[in-house]
């Protein structure tokens, strides 16, 4: 799971104690006057924070072409429609996330399961039919295989693929404009 990923699923104190001491550098005692909280009480937010992002992290890295060659896979399958080709690839209980930001098109709740997912990408296909995207790159993307795409629309789209056994377990697409400013 990618840090944002993890960093998202955390308490709000957690989070901010575990960013302001572990990554800005700050002193207990300055994050506890930051967050109206105790030295003390700060430590173990961060303590706790650390675990979960600890807990987070892949369990096994994918080798780097192993990842990178999925990515490539699955943007071919998924842009042509070969149902049987992305089918292979996904996990059995694989999840996909969208982020349109309210400003693209993107499914508003994540697809759980096999054939959500399969369901979903068959839509997609069908619609990338008469509006083809173009690979820009096959690369990693907050640590996980993925690739950037040029949507018809003419704005830029991330795909990351969590690999877990081989298989793709989630799959993470970018599509809100804000969030992709810097790929530009």
């Amino acid at each position: 799971m990618p840090l944002m990923l993890a960093l998202e699923r955390l308490s709000p104190l957690e989070r901010a104690a575990f960013l302001l001491h572990d990554v800005f550098g700050l002193g207990f005692d300055e994050v506890a006057a930051a967050v109206d909280r105790d030295a003390a009480a700060c430590r173990q937010l961060a303590a706790r924070a650390r675990g979960h992002v600890r807990e987070a992290r892949p369990r096994f890295a994918v080798e780097r072409q192993h990842g990178l060659a999925l990515a490539e896979a699955f943007f071919t399958a998924s842009r042509s429609g070969d149902m049987k080709a992305l089918g292979a690839m996904l996990s059995a209980d694989v999840v996909a996330h969208a982020d349109g930001g309210g400003k693209r098109p993107a499914a508003t709740e994540p697809a759980l399961g096999l054939d959500a997912v399969m369901k979903q990408y068959e839509r997609v296909a069908a619609w990338l039919r008469t509006h083809a995207s173009k690979l820009v790159r096959v690369g990693f993307i907050n640590g996980l295989p993925g690739f950037v795409t040029l949507e018809a629309d003419g704005e830029l789209q991330t795909t990351a693929l969590d690999i877990e056994g081989g298989k793709i377990a989630a799959i993470y697409v970018v599509r809100n404009p804000d969030k992709l400013r810097h790929l530009h």
